[in-house]
């Protein structure tokens, strides 16, 4: 168990550095200059460096906005990382067209996370308390 806290520490701040690093990087614009995020390299790093349970695979960029239902109005790129279905632990950052389309891709993320617990109530319930803890957040174009 507190193995499991820690690596959700670990992944909380992780998140918690990306937007104060995003923000900083706003604020230092006068809040006029986009952000712009490697979607690949912030997936990849928060893979790694949060996810501790098992070791996540990269999913094929083509299956991104399928996967979560995002429609391709919306959809711009990102990059998603998945383990092998026996634990919940998956890392996903969407890049959206607007920045108002945010919004949507975060309804969809967590229509994702509904769907998922209630997939791992039935065979692995440990998973749940993951899901419903999952950190999901946006700053302009971007929802991770």
């Amino acid at each position: 168990m507190n193995r499991k806290m820690n690596a959700f520490r670990k992944g909380l701040t992780i998140v918690l550095l990306m937007l104060l690093t995003a923000f900083t990087l706003c604020a230092c614009s006068g809040g006029k200059k986009e952000v712009t995020v490697d979607t690949a390299k912030l997936a990849k790093e928060l893979a790694e460096g949060s996810v501790t349970s098992e070791e996540l695979t990269e999913m094929a960029t083509g299956m991104i906005a399928g996967s979560y239902y995002i429609s391709d109005e919306i959809y711009a790129g990102g990059s998603a990382w998945k383990g092998t279905g026996a634990t919940a632990c998956e890392v996903v950052v969407i890049e959206s067209k607007k920045a108002d389309q945010t919004g949507d891709v975060e309804s969809k993320l967590k229509e994702h996370l509904t769907s998922q617990a209630d997939l791992y109530a039935s065979y692995n319930a440990g998973e749940v308390d993951k899901l419903e803890k999952a950190v999901l957040k946006s700053l302009g174009k971007y929802t991770a």
